[in-house]
C-alpha cells in the first residue's frame, strides 16, 4: 500500500473501489424490474405484491442514506460498507430459495433496500469530503454517474440471463457480483487517509481544518431551510 500511494495518491484507489460498490448496488437496487415478469410466471404473484417489495426497497434506500454517513462515522466507513455488501450478497443469495410472499418482500424490500440505502450517494460524498481538496467536484461527479451505469450495465445483461438460463440463474450473477466488490472492498477500502499517513488528495498546509459532521437530524434540520433542499427532494419523491 505503501509503494501504491507513493506512485499515484492512495485517494484514487479508494474513489474507484467506491465505483464499484455504486455500480454494483445501483444494478441491485434495478434488478426487481428484470424479475417481474418471471416471478409473476412461476409463482403466480400478482404485480401489485412484486411491486410493493419494490417500494419498500426504494422507501428504505432514501430513508437510510441521511443516516449512513453518521453510521459510518461511527463505525468506521470500511465496515460499514463490508457489512452492507454482506446483507447484499446473503439477501440475493436466498432469494433463489423463496417460496413465499413475505419472503419476497423482506429479502427484496427491507434487506435490499437496506443494503442499498448505506451504500448510496452518501457514500460518495463522504469518500469525496474524506479523501479530496482538490477534484473533489470531479470524484463526485463520477461516483454519481455510476449508479446509472449500473443499471446500464446490468439490465441487458440480466435480462438476456433470465431469458435463456431462469431468473435465478441472475440472481445468483448479482449476488456473486456483490461478493466480489466486498473482497475488493476488504482489501483496498480505508476510512480516512491518516489511516496511510497521507492528507486528502490536493490539501494545502493552509488549508482551513474541516468542520465536523452535523449528527443527521441536525443536518436536516439545517438543510430544511433551503428552497434547494425542498426542490430536490420534490423531484425525488415524485
Amino acid at each position: 500500500l505503501d509503494r501504491m500511494a507513493r506512485k499515484v495518491h492512495y485517494a484514487w484507489v479508494v474513489a474507484g473501489v467506491t465505483f464499484l460498490v455504486l455500480l454494483i448496488t445501483a444494478g441491485i437496487r434495478a434488478t426487481p424490474g428484470v424479475l417481474m415478469v418471471p416471478l409473476e410466471s412461476e409463482f403466480g404473484w400478482n404485480r401489485a405484491l412484486i411491486s410493493a417489495a419494490v417500494a419498500i426497497n426504494i422507501a428504505l434506500f432514501g430513508l437510510i442514506g441521511p443516516f449512513a454517513a453518521a453510521v459510518m462515522d461511527r463505525y468506521g466507513l470500511r465496515r460499514v460498507v463490508l457489512a452492507a455488501l454482506a446483507l447484499l450478497t446473503v439477501s440475493v443469495g436466498l432469494t433463489t430459495r423463496m417460496q413465499h410472499e413475505w419472503q419476497l418482500l423482506l429479502l427484496w424490500g427491507v434487506l435490499v433496500g437496506s443494503g442499498t440505502g448505506v451504500t448510496s450517494m452518501v457514500l460518495a460524498a463522504v469518500i469525496a469530503t474524506r479523501w479530496f481538496d482538490e477534484r473533489r467536484g470531479l470524484v463526485l461527479g463520477a461516483l454519481s454517474a455510476a449508479n446509472a451505469t449500473g443499471q446500464l450495465v446490468f439490465l441487458p445483461v440480466l435480462a438476456r440471463q433470465i431469458e435463456r438460463y431462469g431468473w435465478r440463474n441472475a440472481a445468483l450473477i448479482v449476488a456473486v457480483a456483490a461478493a466480489v466488490v466486498f473482497a475488493i472492498v476488504a482489501v483496498f477500502m480505508r476510512d480516512r487517509p491518516e489511516d496511510l499517513g497521507l492528507t486528502r488528495y490536493g490539501s494545502k498546509p493552509s488549508a482551513a481544518v474541516p468542520v465536523p459532521p452535523l449528527a443527521p437530524v441536525a443536518a436536516l434540520r439545517y438543510a430544511s431551510r433551503s428552497r434547494a433542499f425542498w426542490l430536490l427532494a420534490g423531484t425525488f419523491f415524485i
